[in-house]
């Protein structure tokens, strides 16, 4: 009973720690939710998205209320005689003003455009912050994994070289084996203490790398699933790879968009400046009212016979003809239409700058993925080769420099190995991102 105790608490155990683990998805989802570039990315979008509501509040009428009081003292206008006077008096004005823009040479139309087309460079940003960091993290999640590999190696070459120099021992006992040949073991031994130090504070570094990437808290404890990161087959290669075309750049790259939108959003603001070469014309209405009384004094008509009978209404129409402002609209429009050139040079050079990468990335791809069928060829050969090597150094037919070298030739084999299996993940991940594609939700 209490060895079926000690057995589910083992399993249950080891159940918490399974769920308390990260998977790649996860790390890039935190890194994207708490990141702190997108959320800086996420905070200029909405002020796109203000600019827009203020372009389209500039289509309605504007309205404004104003309340006035004036105190006048010593000689003054009197408002009921307009002659002057001397006494003290009181005045209070109210007015109601309202105004309607009806043409200012479709400045308010571009104005929204441009508006519309920046908030689409806005979500167009925010998705490139997201995908740039979701890439970071790829990047520093594959270095994690990759040292975590070299740490387990190096231990498993440190109780291999302990195994080793026991039997070397027993031998030297025997007289089969020389001191010297027990000293390049303990030789052997020691540098296999000392890569494993080393790859443990590499993975120390990778792990703080990877926890600075993803705004995770640094004195938390991170536990990576790493032993879950899927490595690509070589075997699909030709098929899953001829899909991306090459790694043709696709117009739904997010880098692209943003570009192509501040395309958009610069021609607008060109046309919005040139507009201030046409006349404008704008509506107006109002009302205005007034209230007056002489202090000191009770005669005079009441605060609502003087609100209602000083009631006035207006109406007006105001046609504004630019003639000459020093130049600034001239220099303005010059300004736009080169900040327009500008954008398209950028868009056209943004689009050759990514099919490159693209087209780099899916080579790298397909090179990875070639290399590490090499490279599964070449574990499997240095694997027997050190096999027959360490046979033939108990048999006293090598030596141990021999035996040092077929070791760490395979040791380098199987970090290359690992090496090409995460890179070809990476480059992947990669193509699916120059084409366009959403990279860290699952």
């Amino acid at each position: 009973m209490k060895q079926a105790l000690i057995i589910l608490l083992v399993f249950t155990a080891g159940q918490s720690l399974a769920q308390g683990e990260w998977s790649m998805q996860q790390c890039m989802q935190y890194a994207v939710e708490h990141n702190h570039e997108v959320k800086r990315a996420e905070l200029e979008l909405d002020n796109y998205k203000a600019s827009k509501t203020g372009a389209i509040g500039r289509f309605l009428p504007s309205v404004d209320a104003s309340i006035g009081a004036q105190y006048n003292f010593g000689r003054a206008i009197d408002p009921e005689t307009n002659g002057y006077t001397d006494v003290s008096t009181f005045y209070n004005g109210y007015s109601l003003y309202a105004s309607l823009p009806v043409f200012d040479g479709f400045s308010r139309i571009h104005a929204l455009k441009a508006a519309g087309a920046s908030t689409l460079m806005g979500r167009a940003s925010l998705r490139q912050k997201q995908d740039q960091t979701a890439l970071n993290v790829l990047q520093a999640y594959t270095n994690v994994a990759y040292y975590e590999g070299l740490v387990k190696m190096a231990d498993e070459k440190v109780q291999e070289t302990e195994l080793l120099l026991k039997q070397i021992r027993l031998l030297e006992e025997v007289g089969r084996k020389s001191a010297a040949d027990v000293a390049q073991v303990e030789s052997q031994k020691a540098e296999a203490d000392y890569e494993l130090t080393r790859q443990q504070n590499l993975y120390a570094s990778a792990m703080l790398e990877l926890k600075k990437t993803m705004a995770f808290p640094m004195q938390d404890t991170l536990l990576l699933s790493v032993r879950n990161v899927r490595t690509l087959s070589p075997s699909g290669t030709n098929s899953e790879s001829a899909t991306y075309g090459l790694g043709l750049v696709q117009e739904l790259n997010p880098e692209l968009q943003a570009a192509q939108y501040q395309v958009q959003a610069s021609k607008h603001e060109w046309h919005q400046a040139r507009a201030a070469f046409y006349p404008s014309l704008s509506l107006s209405a109002g009302l205005n009212t007034t209230y007056y009384h002489t202090l000191h004094s009770d005669v005079g008509e009441s605060f609502s016979n003087q609100f209602n009978n000083n009631m006035g209404e207006y109406v007006g129409a105001t046609l504004s003809i630019p003639l000459f402002n020093r130049l600034q609209t001239i220099t303005s429009i010059r300004k736009a239409k080169n900040n327009y050139r500008i954008a398209q040079e950028t868009y056209k050079q943004k689009q050759l700058e990514l099919e490159k990468l693209s087209r780099e990335a899916w080579q790298d791809w397909q090179g990875y993925l070639k290399q590490t069928v090499q490279m599964v060829e070449k574990v499997e050969a240095d694997s027997i080769a050190y096999q027959l090597t360490k046979r033939q150094f108990e048999e006293g037919l090598s030596t141990a420099i021999d035996l040092r070298t077929t070791s760490a030739q395979l040791l380098n084999s199987k970090a290359t190995l690992l090496q090409c299996q995460l890179m070809a993940m990476v480059k992947e991940q990669l193509v699916r991102y120059y084409n366009g594609e959403t990279i860290w939700t699952e």
